[in-house]
């Protein structure tokens, strides 16, 4: 199907406390086309949320290297190529749902340890660089590595992990009313998906239903005004994608439980055009990787961290792709 819109980008403004670490930048210099490499993180993480706040990247939660927990927040700047820490979440998460609504970031629903879904609503003011508690996920709702986007103004959680199953449900969080909303459920459950608003529809592909290889293809679109659709499957079905929009396409990078790669993990970088429900194949990955995300500044999605080996091996890479 083709879908008539233009991509919605949630974007606010940046505060934190400068770390230094970086190498310098100039504004004045375009960016080549293809892939280049950023400052490192300050440490390696993976099963991360990332979000463009403002003019940085900014990375939250998920696992260091030793496999630990954190409750690190940190936020990259492109301009200046420099990394800042800013304040801690209120507890150690992972595969955090995070987007960002009227210029504050969200994380609407996390895994903790044993993989144990949270209900946790927290709310970054970057104003005052601190963290407030919103109204939780009903715990009945409650889940982790989700998709997660705001459309017309509202947050939408779809699939994710339940008590360590992939579900297909659908929720809604309307700021106005500060109510969570139960949808029907979406026509496939899945996790570690990729997930983005396109104009006035939400478009879903690619994650996994069961084992790191038990991938889902189908790509679904939903419209608030006549439900959900079919798209054009991916053309390489994987999980533990990142994902981010660019000029109304969504660019879908990684994953893991590959089986033609010793490491399990993919290099693919394909994208999805809502206009043509037509998916084009790119150069891949110069540094694959899976368990991260994706976002959008200016004209360069940064895909900051993840890890370099199927399941755990956390990395500090960041790197960068313009058209």
């Amino acid at each position: 199907m083709a879908v008539r819109s233009l991509i919605v980008l949630v974007v606010g403004c940046d505060s934190g406390t400068d770390t230094g670490t970086g190498t310098g930048g100039d504004t004045d210099v375009e960016p080549m086309s293809g892939w280049r490499g950023g400052a490192p993180l300050p440490a390696p993480r993976q099963e991360c949320g990332v979000v463009a706040l403002g003019d940085e990247i900014v990375v939250v939660g998920g696992y260091d290297d030793a496999v630990q927990i954190v409750d690190l927040v940190e936020a990259y700047d492109p301009a200046t190529d420099t990394w800042r820490t800013l304040a801690p979440l209120p507890e150690p998460i992972h595969h955090a749902n995070v987007v960002v609504l009227d210029g504050k970031l969200h994380v609407a629903g996390a895994l903790g340890a044993g993989f144990v879904q949270q209900n946790v609503h927290w709310i970054y003011d970057p104003a005052t660089d601190d963290w407030s508690d919103g109204t939780p996920l009903p715990a009945s709702r409650a889940v982790g590595a989700s998709g997660a986007a705001v459309l017309d103004g509202v947050i939408h959680l779809v699939g994710g992990l339940r008590d360590s199953q992939s579900v297909a449900l659908h929720t809604t969080y309307d700021p106005v009313a500060d109510a969570w909303e139960p949808l029907p459920d979406a026509p496939h459950a899945r996790d570690h998906l990729a997930m983005a608003a396109l104009g006035d529809v939400l478009v879903v592909t690619a994650g996994r239903d069961g084992g790191l290889s038990s991938f889902v293809d189908a790509t679904d679109v939903y419209d608030p005004a006549a439900g959900w659709q079919s798209g054009a499957p991916i053309p390489t079905p994987r999980g533990g994608v990142a994902a981010a929009v660019l000029d109304g396409v969504l660019h879908v990078f990684g994953g893991e439980g590959s089986s033609a790669d010793p490491s399990g993990v993919f290099a693919e970088h394909d994208s999805y055009d809502p206009m043509t429900d037509g998916w084009t194949t790119h150069d891949p990955m110069p540094s694959p990787r899976h368990g991260t995300g994706a976002a959008t500044l200016d004209d360069t999605i940064w895909v900051p961290g993840g890890a370099d080996v199927q399941a755990f091996g956390a990395v500090d890479t960041n790197e960068g792709w313009t058209p």
